[in-house]
């Protein structure tokens, strides 16, 4: 449905621009305001008054500011009302997706409960692009506090890394930098969180497990342990409150699909999930960073201010009503979000963004927001068919690929125009393409370009990460990853230099040189351990052990255990 903006003809374009700008701030101050109140109704006060005020039009306001306002409204309205306990408040069904019809508010017309598909550009080549706002970084929202950093200390668990010669070498060293705080109070759980610390540490050297292949890991050992012990003992507790389409709604199709398949299979899950939170070692925040942008994001205002005032008012509602989330000020919870700005919507709650576990695809460690050995590096996939997930997944035979390296895609970020400029069209090895030409993909599209490649190119876009690492690995290409202070996805448990290459961004003027360097018998290595290692990345719709469902939740865990006093 499109929308009609009005505007006054007696304003400039700037003014009009200002003037909706601050209609927003305000809309989202007000809702705010009204959501405090809404939590502090008494039970028997009819709370469709504040909901039938909160979904009125603003006045003088666009659409698109209506909308952003009914948006956030119907998201905490409901569920802000409620006076029971989260242990009061049962799931009617743990194998039921929707789970709006128990925390919606009355319905609301259709364009707030169907969010539109994601705005992405789909090329005749097969690749997709995600249109993004290169110059968002500039109004950032302003940090509530400092960011406070700490020097690293020792959280007890070893971890592994290569050594020169590619043997696995034990490693003591911190993988936290920050000093946990003690929780206010102890619960079982914590008592079993540090059982499973004592259990992962003392664990003995294993390399005989037939479903683990030992180089692809930092740590084999350390990894099965905790693996292990997360199927016996981890229970998570999924907060109901908030309603579609922001919160419960998960997308399944694009290059934000990590998130919305982690959501649905999180909150369908029945070996994890509990619904007695007084059991829990983690706290699932079920948002999502991609509808956060589709429904709040005012076009041309440049700010995710709207978002981040969203997220800052979720996170004070939760931790108003209950008790969980002040026990330990966030340590134990979590979210999953796969959008370029998810990082950022963060800055205007400074427990949020410092004690919480956050699960992103921008695993930017220059930004001061993301936390090596605490946050989780989510990969970032490319689904292309949700009903599919496993659609096309292979790719040719080592001895078949005949092109040494290749990329297809916008011209966005910093690394991609000096790819472009020293390797675009100049070299018949190196098949670097802004787009692929239509007189090429008549032949080989996309795709068979990726299943008939050695080398995979993988530069950052606006931000570190990039789809195009997973998809190398779904089509069996070794991926060349080119993006500084990017944290790799399962950082702390994979071993990237086992099947894939790294490239420094200076380094992309010597590309085919650093390639070409690669003895033959390594290539066949990196490549047979892509193919090892693929399964790691893979979605299913009823989740199988060790696969992507389960090395995001254990990602999460495992940071948690290390956090655990």
């Amino acid at each position: 449905m499109p929308h009609h903006h009005h505007t006054n003809p007696s304003h400039p374009p700037a003014a009009r621009k200002l003037l909706s700008w601050r209609r927003v701030v305000a809309a989202c101050a007000a809702v705010a305001a009204l959501v405090l109140l809404l939590a502090a109704a008494p039970a028997t006060e009819d709370p469709s008054r504040w909901r039938s005020y909160l979904m009125g039009p603003l006045p003088g306001g666009t659409r698109k500011e209506t909308v952003a306002a009914a948006v956030v409204a119907r998201s905490f309205a409901g569920p802000a009302a409620s006076t029971s306990s989260p242990a009061e408040a049962p799931l009617s069904s743990l194998g039921e997706i929707n789970l709006s019809a128990r925390i919606a508010p009355a319905a609301a017309p259709s364009m707030f409960l169907v969010p539109s598909s994601s705005p992405t550009e789909n090329f005749d080549d097969g690749s997709m692009e995600e249109p993004e706002h290169p110059e968002i970084k500039r109004n950032l929202p302003k940090e509530s506090a400092p960011f406070l950093k700490k020097e690293p200390i020792s959280s007890g668990l070893p971890t592994i890394s290569p050594d020169a010669n590619g043997e696995h070498v034990m490693d003591t060293k911190s993988v936290l930098p920050l000093t946990p705080e003690a929780p206010l109070w102890s619960t079982a759980a914590d008592e079993e969180l540090i059982y499973a610390k004592k259990e992962i540490t003392n664990t003995p050297l294993t390399s005989d497990d037939p479903d683990l292949y030992a180089p692809l890991f930092r740590n084999v050992s350390i990894f099965k342990r905790s693996y292990e012990l997360m199927e016996r003992l981890l229970k998570v507790f999924i907060y109901h409150d908030g309603a579609k389409p922001i919160f419960h709604s998960p997308e399944l199709k694009g290059i934000y699909a990590s998130e919305g398949w982690f959501m649905r299979l999180m909150e369908t899950n029945q070996n994890f999930v509990v619904r007695d939170p007084n059991r829990a070692h983690l706290f699932y925040l079920p948002y999502s960073s991609r509808q956060l942008e589709h429904n709040l994001y005012v076009p041309g205002s440049n700010s995710i201010e709207p978002l981040s005032i969203f997220v800052k008012n979720y996170i004070d509602l939760i931790s108003a009503k209950y008790p969980y989330w002040n026990r330990t000020k966030g340590a134990d919870h979590f979210f999953v979000a796969c959008h370029d700005w998810g990082p950022y919507t963060t800055k205007l709650h400074d427990e949020l963004r410092k004690n919480t576990i956050k699960a992103l695809c921008n695993a930017d460690l220059s930004e001061g927001i993301f936390i090596r050995g605490k946050d989780v590096s989510l990969p970032e996939t490319f689904l292309r068919s949700p009903r599919r997930p496993l659609r096309d997944i292979g790719g040719r035979p080592a001895a078949q690929r005949t092109i040494l390296a290749f990329f297809a895609g916008q011209m966005h970020g910093r690394v991609r125009p000096v790819l472009l400029k020293y390797w675009g069209d100049k070299d018949a090895d190196m098949r670097i393409y802004s787009r692929l030409p239509h007189r090429i993909t008549r032949k080989r599209n996309y795709v068979q370009h990726m299943k008939s490649s050695k080398y995979c190119i993988c530069p950052m876009g606006y931000e570190v990460n990039s789809p195009r690492i997973v998809e190398a690995i779904y089509y069996e290409c070794v991926p060349v990853i080119i993006a500084d202070n990017f944290v790799l996805p399962f950082d702390a448990a994979l071993n990237w230099s086992a099947f894939s290459v790294v490239v420094p961004e200076s380094d992309v003027p010597k590309l085919k040189e650093i390639l070409l360097a690669i003895p033959e018998s390594r290539y066949i290595t990196l490549q047979s351990n892509v193919k090892r290692v693929q399964k790691h990345f893979l979605w299913h719709p009823n989740p199988v052990k060790y696969d992507i469902f389960h090395m995001i939740l254990h990602s999460v865990w495992f940071s948690r255990v290390n956090q655990i006093r």
